[in-house]
């Protein structure tokens, strides 16, 4: 089945404004077959620790902007470059987290146990939420949380557990793309995100953030433990892509402005899924 992805952007006030946009990614479930941008110029601009590539976007002004990819169902598998480290505020762990991991992963019987308890241990430390200011925001590294729950979205969740999986010395991979609820008929509202593990050639997917919205800690290993469907398009955190200005920025996902001082913006934005034997409209 083909699977597309369907995104209209809003106009930016400031016209000269360019957008930065994934490009897409394979995943065990889907190979990206299409990616197309209508309603502006469009370059590529590569990321320079990872090498993923993404598209600079100029609007064509008056124009509607509309960023299109398209997926087919199977794919390859998550590229190498997801679980290699590079380390940087948003990745590396403090001291404390550090032991804290070590000590977690060293209770347990082996490699597959110490993941699935770091998970846990990582599931336990939040209630799903969007602050407002983010737990580790000012910090040079990935915080320890002690006690308590702290509030944390899905990027907060998985900056966490990225931290924690690697620091215990696993190869852990962030994704970010799109879920679409069943509820929701082929809409999404914004990106999402989650975390792949690879031990001994076993890769596991986890989504602690879908687990706690639907009112569990009993973490299991899997997509979708909250019906729907979803689509990669892009990985990793702290990211250059030296064409655009853009330094050490967290993560790429949903179309974004390039402003000034190479900091991206939200943009406005509506998403949509369309499938081949079902198309579904906004």
């Amino acid at each position: 089945m083909r699977t597309n992805v369907i995104i209209d952007v809003a106009p930016h006030a400031e016209r000269s404004r360019r957008l930065l946009v994934p490009t897409g990614l394979p995943t065990p479930h889907q190979m990206p077959v299409g990616f197309e941008v209508r309603g502006g110029h469009v370059s590529l601009s590569g990321e320079s620790t990872t090498g993923q590539m993404a598209a600079l976007v100029t609007p064509a002004g008056g124009v509607p902007l509309e960023v299109r990819y398209s997926y087919l169902d199977g794919g390859p598998g998550y590229p190498d470059a997801v679980f290699v480290p590079h380390r940087n505020r948003f990745t590396q762990a403090a001291a404390e987290l550090v032991s804290d991991a070590i000590a977690i992963a060293e209770a347990q019987a082996d490699g597959h146990a110490a993941i699935q308890a770091l998970v846990n241990a990582a599931a336990e430390k939040f209630r799903y939420a969007h602050p407002d200011v983010r737990f580790n925001d000012g910090c040079d590294e990935v915080p320890y949380l002690s006690c308590g729950l702290t509030e944390g979205s899905c990027v907060d969740i998985n900056t966490y557990l990225i931290a924690s999986l690697r620091a215990a010395g696993y190869e852990a991979g962030y994704l970010t793309g799109y879920f679409f609820p069943r509820e929701k008929n082929g809409c999404c509202d914004d990106g999402h995100c989650w975390v792949v593990t690879r031990h001994k050639g076993v890769v596991l997917e986890w989504d602690i953030a879908h687990h706690l919205k639907m009112g569990t800690r009993d973490i299991c290993c899997g997509l979708n433990p909250r019906p729907g469907d979803r689509v990669a398009v892009a990985h990793s955190m702290g990211l250059t892509f030296p064409g655009p200005g853009i330094v050490c920025e967290k993560l790429i996902n949903e179309p974004a402005w390039v402003r000034a001082d190479g900091r991206l913006e939200k943009a406005e934005i509506t998403i949509r899924k369309e499938c081949a034997d079902n198309v579904v409209a906004a």
